[in-house]
């Protein structure tokens, strides 16, 4: 059972797996925040590309950006903004730049998470469950970076050299009077970026002269760290998760596994070195398949151990029904080699004779019941109508039933039909019937019954007034080679020709069909055979 386990486990891991896998495209996400960032940058570009604009030639004046508009333009601000904002000359030199007129507002701490007041940084670098991340991600070479948290900048930019000139290819194509954008790494932050955005300046209409460029950088941290923060979660939500489903798988595994091992084990025992069977299952109250499973084995041990003791068994009840005619016919013929009077002779003949006849009816009834325990399921079954058969068995039966002895028979109105053989079925109520006429007392009538009980069970009655049945022997009415007749003259004459195979070819018969058959006695005297069959709707 280990490996059904693992599978439970694997398949639970997998299940988790499959929405972690998100986590491979925050990439998308990024791109989106990152467009966002740009899309600001620019509108904030825009806007003050168009203030000095609108600033340059006004009033008659030179077609150039003026220096103390630009400063008094960015001084505005206020340090309400994350953007930094420099006027650029056309040949690059510095006009104005808003980190050197205010500073710029502190970013958020980041030790402050945007989603709650708990310490990411901190957690990062120090917690165990960071340590743990990224050994895992290690494993695909990625860890650096998706689990390696932004660092905010600590030194600014180094492509642009303090008192150097703003030539870098975004101002360029805004000098050239286009839009211009690029992309470089933040000093101090090898996983933090600088976005640039350079828009050009033009003097007013009509000339429309580019007189310089505005350009708006801003750090990627701020993005950087709330990637971060989803991952993290993610990853917490994907490890609880796993836990979550290793434990479940656990116990799954054990209340699947142990029952099954529990019936391998029992299985195992049940066996003996020889193959015989030493018990049978024992079953469960579970009520789910296990359970169902357990019960299946328990039944179909029980009947296995049924069918092994009626093997076991016939032999020995052949041999002990034999051993007495054999044991009659060897006295008899011992008797007629010792006797010279002819009807001496002539009568242990015919006591041999009878024994011979008698063993003959025996083999022949217990090959036909051997022959229904083995191939009844075999046999073709068709639809049968119960009455019709009835009435054809009762026809034929008052031809040859004892003088003086009534058949009535009640039939129902509508049409019953059960799948079986019609010859089988015959052979029932013919030996139900044959039972019934041996002890039924002349005068008398022997009743048959058919009824239809829903859902779908067909019911034949035989009931006749003699003698009945003793108590003691109810229960072995159907036994093989039992037969019990009343201690009278009619009866003693009659057993020699009952094998006590009858009523037991009976019940082989109806429970093969997956019927039932039993016997009880009949108020005011006498007997009655049930037979119930699964009717075919």
């Amino acid at each position: 059972m280990r490996g059904l386990s693992v599978r439970l486990l694997l398949f639970n891991v997998l299940l988790v797996f499959l929405p972690a896998a998100g986590f491979f495209y925050l990439d998308v996400y990024e791109k989106e925040l990152l467009e966002a960032q740009e899309r600001a940058m620019v509108q904030q570009g825009r806007l003050a590309a168009a203030a000095l604009s609108a600033a340059v030639g006004a009033n008659g004046g030179p077609a150039a950006i003026d220096r103390t508009a630009a400063v008094r333009l960015l001084a505005r601000l206020q340090g309400r903004t994350e953007m930094r904002l420099r006027v650029v000359n056309p040949d690059g030199s510095l006009l104005a730049d808003s980190a050197r007129l205010v500073p710029p507002r502190p970013p958020a701490p980041p030790s402050v998470s945007r989603y709650e007041d708990r310490p990411v940084l901190r957690l990062a670098r120090d917690s165990w469950l960071y340590r743990f991340g990224a050994w895992l991600y290690r494993i695909p070479g990625r860890f650096l970076d998706a689990f390696g948290p932004p660092v905010p900048s600590s030194g600014g930019e180094t492509f642009y050299v303090a008192g150097g000139p703003l030539l870098g290819p975004e101002v360029k194509a805004a000098l050239a009077g286009r839009y211009g954008a690029t992309v470089r790494p933040t000093r101090g932050g090898p996983r933090s970026l600088t976005l640039y955005s350079a828009l050009p300046v033009r003097s007013s209409p009509p000339e429309g002269q580019i007189v310089g460029a505005v350009l708006v950088s801003q750090s990627t941290f701020r993005i950087l760290r709330a990637l971060y923060d989803v991952r993290l979660d993610v990853f917490k939500v994907v490890l609880l998760s796993m836990i979550v489903a290793a434990i479940l798988s656990l116990l799954v595994s054990t209340t699947i596994a142990r029952p099954l091992k529990a019936l391998r084990n029992e299985a195992n025992d049940l066996l003996d070195r020889r193959g015989r069977l030493k018990g049978r299952f024992r079953g469960s109250g579970r009520l789910d398949e296990i359970g169902d499973l357990a019960r299946a084995l328990e039944q179909l041990t029980g009947r296995l151990e049924g069918h092994l003791r009626f093997i076991e068994t016939f032999a020995s009840d052949v041999s002990h029904e034999i051993k007495n005619p054999l044991a009659a016919v060897r006295t008899a013929t011992e008797m007629l080699a010792e006797v010279d009077d002819p009807a001496d002779r002539a009568r242990f003949l015919g006591i041999a004779q009878r024994e011979v006849a008698r063993m003959e009816q025996l083999l022949s009834a217990m090959r036909e019941i051997t022959e229904i325990d083995a191939r009844l399921e075999a046999e073709t079954t068709a639809d049968v109508d119960l009455g019709d058969l009835l009435a054809r068995i009762v026809e034929g039966f008052r031809l040859r039933a004892p003088e003086g002895l009534a058949i009535g028979l009640r039939l129902p109105l509508t049409t019953v039909l059960v799948a079986a053989s019609r010859e089988r079925l015959t052979q029932v109520f013919e030996n139900l019937l044959d039972n019934a006429a041996s002890l039924a007392p002349p005068g008398t009538e022997i009743r048959i019954d058919l009824d239809e009980i829903l859902p779908f069970a067909a019911i034949v009655t035989i009931s006749d007034r003699g003698p009945g049945i003793p108590d003691e022997h109810l229960h072995r009415i159907f036994d093989r080679f039992f037969s019990w007749r009343p201690n009278d003259q009619a009866a003693t004459a009659s057993r020699a020709r009952h094998t006590g195979l009858g009523l037991s070819i009976v019940k082989a018969i109806v429970e093969g069909y997956g019927g039932t058959v039993s016997a009880r006695n009949r108020p005011g005297g006498g007997a009655t055979f049930e037979v119930r069959l699964l009717a075919v709707p």
